[in-house]
């Protein structure tokens, strides 16, 4: 079974180094407070900004939580990273699905910003019905990362 990649976008008025910079610096201050999957609520959500670096939340605690690895790091246009969290909503090292987001200029200092979620088959036996959560919600995570922009300009 072959499920086609979850695409979406948001244009925002920030040049593309500065899109990437929020996006990717700044995630964990922008995406909604309910993203977490660890033992305790997430205080941060990051990047280490290399090839091969973790994503990763942090709990107040100090535990860590992987969600995946970065696999492209190619500011100020291009982010690749596995999405590691399962239908269960809990890291799966043997699970491997990407999510890739872009920066386009898009004149008059906007970009856009696109992000694509593939190889979703991955999940396995509720792929189809996971993929359908995971295309209704990033809608809304690209939106509060819209807000997110317009606030800091």
């Amino acid at each position: 079974m072959t499920i086609a990649p979850i695409v979406h976008s948001v244009e925002v008025k920030a040049s593309p180094e500065r899109a990437f910079t929020l996006f990717t610096a700044d995630f964990g201050k922008w995406r909604p407070a309910m993203m977490t999957i660890g033992a305790t609520p997430a205080v941060a959500i990051a990047f280490e900004p290399k090839v091969g670096g973790a994503v990763f939340e942090r709990a107040a605690d100090g535990a860590v939580t992987l969600w995946g690895k970065v696999l492209v790091w190619a500011p100020p246009s291009r982010l690749v990273f596995t999405w590691q969290i399962s239908s269960q909503w809990t890291y799966d090292p043997d699970l491997v699905t990407e999510v890739e987001v872009t920066f386009e200029p898009a004149g008059e200092g906007r970009t856009k910003v696109t992000l694509a979620h593939s190889k979703l088959e991955a999940f396995g036996a509720d792929a189809a019905k996971h993929a359908e959560g995971l295309r209704n919600g990033w809608p809304g995570i690209l939106a509060a990362f819209g807000e997110y922009v317009k606030a800091q300009a």
